[in-house]
């Protein structure tokens, strides 16, 4: 079995600084509100009028999704030059775009030092869900999840998170047309989940600072409530995701025991199941309008039995929450199996009749390895066999 994760790696030596690559200059994406003005002072914005312009520029990035300060015609001639000779504005390059048969995207995208990462939209009727990430690989391993064959390289910078959202937007062509409020325009991505690439809770100050620019009133404007995080467990900054972002949480659980858990989660030999679920109990979001959704993937003779199904009613009682039952997505050299439909449907009808919604994830963009546990960028595939992924697993 792998090892317990260890502590992430301070901020400041995972995640690369805000300078440009070009020039020197400083890419305002990612930026706060507060740090955007402060930018601007030290350009040379007078003080006094460094909150108005903050707020201009501020709406025409997020708002309007303008990328040339030619275009932001609201400001004087000498004040664009201004900002054009201190600032970019820029959001990951597009290396790839895949389009699957039913609809779902996937985007490979480029960020700084020519890392890649992925990013997955997902159309459904009435709504549009993009999957972000959050670190280049991941550090935790778990050995159901392509990404966690992977080796942790960095951590993402607030700029390279929201800037998945602006690159999809790119796509959707969905920033407002000249004259019309973001409200008059269809929203096709109208949700966000923290599901792709990486723990969000282990890159939380960068993962905070990119979900407040996007539920900005003024900018990309998504509630907190149609942005949901999802943790594998690290208990230590649940509570501070609730004070700091307030967007809902989702738990990957995926076993009733730990003796299970520590092979699919390793994290779990950290803080194991009973501090995990006492974190969560404590979740001051946690409520029937809010509930916490607990992951489950279906693996086939491992944590799929009634036996499990009755365990886990036990496990979250008391927990406002809903099961999201997950057929396992297979990729090469996976050492699980996917649950049977009839086995799946047992296991949901058991939670059902406990009371709690169970509904069975729909495998979307598996025709392009998009769908959930399938990212990976290529440029940073681990080298590993099935022997080593499977010795890995505690399987051999």
């Amino acid at each position: 079995m792998p090892d317990a994760p260890k502590a992430p790696i301070t901020q400041d030596v995972l995640t690369l600084p805000r300078k440009a690559a070009e020039g020197g200059k400083v890419n305002l994406v990612g930026l706060t509100r507060d740090a955007l003005r402060d930018a601007l002072i030290a350009a040379g914005t007078p003080e006094k009028q460094a909150r108005m312009r903050a707020g201009q520029v501020w709406q025409w990035v997020y708002q309007k999704g303008v990328r040339s300060f030619d275009d932001m015609t609201n400001l004087a001639k000498p004040y664009r030059a201004l900002l054009a000779e201190h600032f970019v504005i820029e959001v990951p390059e597009v290396v790839r775009r895949e389009l699957s048969t039913d609809g779902t995207r996937k985007y490979l995208l480029r960020i700084a030092g020519g890392h890649e990462v992925e990013a997955v939209y997902i159309p459904e009727e009435g709504r549009g869900t993009l999957c972000v990430s959050s670190q280049v690989g991941c550090t935790l391993t778990c050995s159901f999840c392509h990404t966690g064959t992977q080796r942790l390289v960095r951590n993402l910078t607030a700029g390279e998170i929201v800037g998945q959202i602006m690159v999809a937007r790119d796509d959707l062509g969905e920033w407002p047309l000249p004259g019309r409020h973001p409200k008059d325009e269809q929203r096709l991505l109208s949700n966000i989940v923290l599901m792709g690439m990486g723990e969000p809770l282990y890159n939380f100050e960068n993962v905070r600072d990119a979900m407040k620019i996007a539920m900005d009133g003024e900018g990309i404007s998504l509630s907190r409530r149609r942005i949901t995080l999802s943790t594998s467990g690290v208990v230590p900054e649940i509570a501070r995701t609730a004070a700091e972002i307030g967007c809902l949480l989702a738990v990957s659980f995926h076993a009733t025991t730990d003796e299970v858990r520590d092979q699919l989660v390793p994290i779990n030999k950290r803080w194991n199941i009973e501090t995990l679920l006492g974190a969560l109990r404590e979740y001051p979001k946690a409520t029937n309008s809010e509930r916490i959704t607990f992951e489950y993937v279906m693996l086939k003779g491992v944590n799929d039995s009634d036996e499990d199904a009755h365990r886990l009613i036990k496990l979250i009682e008391g927990i406002p929450a809903k099961i999201n039952l997950i057929p396992f997505n297979e990729w090469p050299g996976a050492p699980y199996e996917r649950s049977s439909n009839n086995r799946i449907r047992a296991f949901a009808d058991i939670i059902y009749k406990a009371g709690y919604a169970s509904p069975i994830r729909t495998p979307r963009g598996e025709d392009i390895m998009a769908a959930c546990g399938q990212l990976k960028s290529e440029t940073e595939r681990a080298r590993k066999s099935r022997r080593q992924i499977e010795a890995d697993a505690g399987l051999s």
